[in-house]
């Protein structure tokens, strides 16, 4: 069996070429973030997307000590958005999902839906895409998720780009 062999210049061109795409792909899932799983209708959303939601803002304390103005859309929206079980209709087994939100780093958080429906509820989880009026920094951004009444900051998950809703499982 023989095998084909390009010219140089060729060869150049195709690495060039599949390293813009692996690129390109990369870019687009660090803009986006995807809601997935037992939902309706499953998202990709950006930044962009998301300014057409109505938007919301909580000062709270960072884990820096410091006050911030972090702003974006209930989560509740989105979820709602993509046709999540909420409302009345999150009763029986449907109490057992939960979302599993995962960051760029592999850091993963959840949360059971109860804790983000306002009918269980009175705390707005966000999901933030600014903070003090400015978009979120990198490493931070460009979502990250605000849970405003926990004590400890460790579910403010950073750079968010998977939101996966889920059933408990034995």
């Amino acid at each position: 069996m023989s095998q084909i062999k390009f010219p140089d210049f060729v060869s150049r061109l195709l690495a060039i070429y599949f390293f813009c795409i692996s690129v390109s792909v990369f870019s687009q899932n660090a803009n986006t973030v995807s809601v997935s799983g037992e939902v309706t209708t499953p998202l990709n959303l950006t930044v962009q997307d998301l300014s057409g939601f109505k938007q919301i803002s909580h000062k709270v304390k960072d884990r820096d000590g410091k006050e911030h103005e972090f702003k974006g859309v209930a989560l509740i929206e989105v979820f709602e958005k993509a046709g999540v079980t909420t409302g009345s209709k999150l009763r029986g087994e449907n109490l057992a999902k939960y979302a599993l939100i995962k960051a760029a780093d592999g850091y993963e958080v959840i949360y059971s839906l109860p804790e983000i429906d306002p009918e269980f509820t009175d705390q707005v989880i966000i999901l933030a895409t600014e903070k003090d009026g400015q978009p979120l920094p990198n490493g931070e951004g460009p979502f990250r998720i605000i849970t405003p009444n926990d004590k400890k900051q460790a579910r403010w998950i950073r750079e968010v780009r998977s939101i996966k809703i889920v059933f408990a499982k034995d």
